[in-house]
């Protein structure tokens, strides 16, 4: 082999006899002047003859030979055309004969073989009807030719006697065996993996697409033209890393300089040596047909296209890659994993059990699936740098980290998207699978289309957790319990678009027997409707609490939102419902009316009178609906997402949620909320559902209030009046504790205070319950340090100390100051329930 940078190029001349054949039966590797005889060898050829008739037509005689064997082989000069020979029935039926060792040693007239394992084909050579002679093909394998080999000697056959029927005039035919094979554009090579150089004739040079002149002899030149993705898989297929004569083939695409892409077929083994020359390994390459995609192919993108397309979640895009490739391309493992930062994070594995994936990635399995930095894996680090697919035969050489993923074939996916590699997909093969041309082109365009929707999907999906995490930050935790009720909710967000809307619901606990819900829509979805809706929500729940009035209330809340100066506006339902008596107040804000299931079973849409949406105009009037409602009672409060779309009208979304409430079990009102909400499929807005099931009090409070005289003996008369109260309760075993309290808390309100002071007394169950309201909106102050000399302080002290709880709230007008007091356990007749009010006065 010459080492002087430049390649030689050489072409068979026709020859009677060959010498140098190795005793042990294996193929030498073919000289370096006659390339030729390599493509022979590829195809399974010790040797090839052509035979054509003589001038009488009698026989057949040997017009030329070529091959690494010729010398080993006794072929005849002439062969009669009335005998037995393969050549001369092959001649007459003009049809090919294959035949292996054993056919071959009971065959008269054949060659004579110098071992037992010795196959023959006899190929007639004719064309338009007429026979010109017959190609005999000699192989060293006792199994016959294979079928490729059968069909490229088939192919050959035709180009010979394509020669020889141009020149059937002549006495003696011109060179046949080698022109005939230049004709059918097969290259060949030899090369030795420890230089790096390589011999090529003129053939493969000009499939690869390089001049004579412009190659120097190394293999690095002669494969310049490749594409990038292929180029793991020639080297691995070059490497002579597998049993000396085991042929390895490839299919493989260069670039020519004219800008086209061929496809080219690659076929190699590494030939036994018997001398101290290096290790070599020789191969053919001949031209294939462009693979156009089939019509299957074609479907299998636009699907993959659309499902992509439809995919919002990374989830969604996983579930559509293992539907994608692991059916189609009978495939044994299929993993997706994202590249964040240096990290390679698994979002999907088929199949899914640890015991199907590489020990190292057990190891790495600390949650739903595993995850490992890109250096442990550099088969991985590699193609995610270079962002070109690697595809690895059967038996190739792999870091433990993917060992065991495709022992039969191994598709390295690189996830392109936007300049830049969003992650990998690797698709994995038990048994040898052969990466045919239509399959690298389906995978080329597959890994194209999951890297785009990948990123998508991944934005999609840090911007919903990041709605996710707002929206429940600007709605209620959990809702309070209910004495005489029960509130569930619901809330789900739009599945278009940011995952953050105005929608908002709330129960607020007014007073012991008083409940508020709310129910709201601000306008958008968006970072700033969402902004407004917390505000909204927040400034409702204030004025409610203070003891304002439903209409006071939402009045309160349009006046803010139009102070706001937002473009934004929002619609409100508000509900003051009283626990003990089922009297009930609407307001509505522009929103949606109210549902309500009756005890009997029956629905209807309650008819309340509504105002502009709040933000509008800021002096507007919303007026009140009272509605009585009897245990039993199922009030929904429900926000258009669920009862309105582009494909459903508002009226007809309202029946459908209305039969939908008569249909569900109230005693369930969680169960009877999901129900409601149905499988609202891909929504286009944001849903929020406020259920309450009123059940009524089984015990009432009982209750009496005593406006308090501004008189030097007030306090006297407050106390007169409590101790009364507790002897008709029959609770006198607290009367120490609630009279001490009383007179703490009247007198702080009278010495503190100006205007109207008001005491109220509630007995429920084994609680009494002090309120001492008074008109100023500051909250009494416990003192920070008590000492002998202090005059004033301990009367709060003295009343925590008392009270089982104990505080302050703002009310309309001022502020309300209560206490608990726990009445000792015992038997008692029951009380007069009947409520009391008094004003100033002796017992």
């Amino acid at each position: 082999m010459p080492h002087d940078g430049r390649a030689r190029v050489g072409v068979s001349r026709p020859r009677a006899a060959e010498a140098g054949a190795a005793d042990n039966g294996s193929p030498p590797p073919a000289r370096e002047s006659d390339p030729s005889d390599r493509a022979l060898m590829f195809a399974g050829a010790a040797l090839a003859a052509a035979y054509v008739p003589s001038a009488g037509k009698e026989e057949l005689r040997l017009v030329e030979t070529a091959g690494y064997a010729v010398s080993q082989y006794g072929l005849p000069k002439q062969l009669p055309l009335s005998g037995g020979s393969p050549a001369a029935q092959a001649f007459r039926t003009d049809r090919p004969l294959w035949l292996n060792a054993a056919a071959l040693a009971s065959c008269e007239d054949g060659p004579t073989p110098p071992r037992a394992e010795t196959s023959l084909g006899a190929l007639p050579l004719a064309t338009e009807g007429r026979r010109l002679g017959c190609l005999v093909v000699v192989g060293p394998s006792a199994d016959g030719f294979e079928a490729g080999q059968r069909r490229f000697l088939e192919r050959y056959a035709d180009a010979v006697a394509y020669l020889l029927a141009s020149v059937t005039d002549r006495p003696e035919p011109p060179p046949l065996l080698g022109p005939a094979l230049r004709g059918l554009r097969v290259g060949s090579f030899v090369l030795v993996p420890d230089t790096g150089l390589i011999e090529a004739d003129e053939t493969l040079l000009q499939l690869v697409g390089i001049t004579p002149d412009d190659f120097d002899g190394k293999a690095d030149t002669l494969l310049a033209n490749a594409l990038p993705e292929d180029m793991h898989a020639l080297m691995s297929v070059l490497e002579p890393s597998t049993p000396a004569s085991a042929q390895r083939e490839l299919e493989f695409r260069v670039r020519r300089p004219t800008g086209e892409v061929r496809w080219l077929s690659l076929s190699c083994r590494v030939p036994a040596s018997t001398d101290d020359r290096p290790e070599q390994v020789l191969g053919v390459v001949t031209a294939t047909t462009v693979q156009r995609r089939s019509a299957d192919d074609v479907s299998r993108i636009q699907w993959l296209t659309a499902a992509l397309d439809d995919a919002a979640t990374v989830q969604d895009v996983g579930r559509v890659v293992v539907t994608a490739l692991r059916e189609p391309l009978a495939a044994d493992r299929v993993a997706l994993a994202e590249l964040r930062e240096d990290r390679l994070m698994v979002t999907v594995l088929d199949p899914p059990q640890p015991a199907a994936w590489p020990e190292t990635w057990r190891s790495e399995w600390r949650s739903e699936w595993p995850e490992a930095p890109v250096r442990a894996l550099p088969t991985l680090q590699l193609a995610l740098r270079d962002g070109r697919m690697d595809l690895w035969p059967a038996g190739a050489a792999l870091e433990p980290g993917l060992a065991g993923i495709g022992a039969g074939g191994l598709a390295v996916l690189p996830l392109p998207a936007k300049g830049g590699v969003v992650g990998v997909c690797l698709v994995g093969w038990e048994q040898p699978h052969e990466f045919v041309p239509e399959e690298r082109t389906v995978l080329t365009a597959t890994a194209a289309l999951i890297g785009q929707a990948l990123q998508r999907a991944h934005a999609h999906d840090a911007e919903q957790e990041l709605a996710t995490m707002l929206q429940r930050s600007l709605l209620p935790r959990r809702l309070p319990e209910l004495l005489g009720g029960t509130a569930v909710a619901r809330y789900l967000p739009a599945r278009r678009g940011l995952q953050v809307g105005g929608d908002w619901y709330d129960v607020i606990v007014i007073s012991e027997d008083r409940v508020a819900l709310v129910i709201g829509d601000v306008q958008g979805h968006s970072a700033a409707a969402a902004t407004i809706m917390g505000q909204m929500r927040t400034a409702v729940r204030a004025y409610a609490v203070e003891g304002h009035p439903p209409d006071v209330v939402v009045s309160h809340a349009n006046r803010l939102l139009v102070g706001m100066e937002t473009d934004l506006f929002a619609t409100c339902c508000y509900v003051e419902l009283d626990m003990e008596e089922g009297n009930t107040m609407f307001v509505r804000a522009g929103h949606l009316s109210p549902l309500v299931r009756h005890p009997d079973g029956t629905t209807e849409e309650v008819q309340v009178e509504g105002g502009l949406p709040l933000g509008v105009l800021a002096e507007t009037e919303f007026p009140m609906t009272a509605v009585t409602l009897a245990p039993g009672t199922v009030l929904a409060l429900v926000t258009d997402g669920l009862v309105e779309a582009a494909d459903l009208p508002l009226d007809e979304g309202m029946d459908r949620t209305r039969i939908a409430l008569a249909a569900a079990d109230p005693a369930d009102p969680g169960r009877m909320a999901d129900e409601l909400l149905g499988d609202a499929g891909r929504r286009e807005d944001d849903v929020a559902l406020l259920l309450l099931r009123y059940d009524g009090m089984k015990t009432r409070p009982i209750r009496v209030g005593w406006v308090v005289w501004r008189l030097p003996d007030a306090v006297m008369h407050a106390r007169r009046f409590t101790a009364r109260t507790l002897r008709r309760w029959q609770v006198e075993d607290a009367a120490d504790a609630v009279l001490l309290v009383v007179s703490e808390l009247v007198t702080n309100a009278v010495v503190h205070t100006q205007g109207a002071v008001r005491l109220d007394l509630i007995l429920h169950g084994d609680r009494v319950r002090v309120c001492v309201r008074d008109a100023s909106p500051r909250a009494p102050a416990k003192p920070v340090i008590v000492d002998w000399e202090s005059t004033g302080g301990r009367g709060l002290l003295l009343v925590e100390a008392m009270s089982e709880s104990f505080g302050s709230v703002p009310v309309a007008g001022g502020k309300q100051v209560w206490s608990e007091i726990l009445v000792p356990r015992r038997e008692r007749a029951p009380a007069d329930p009947g409520p009391r009010t008094e004003r100033g006065g002796l017992p």
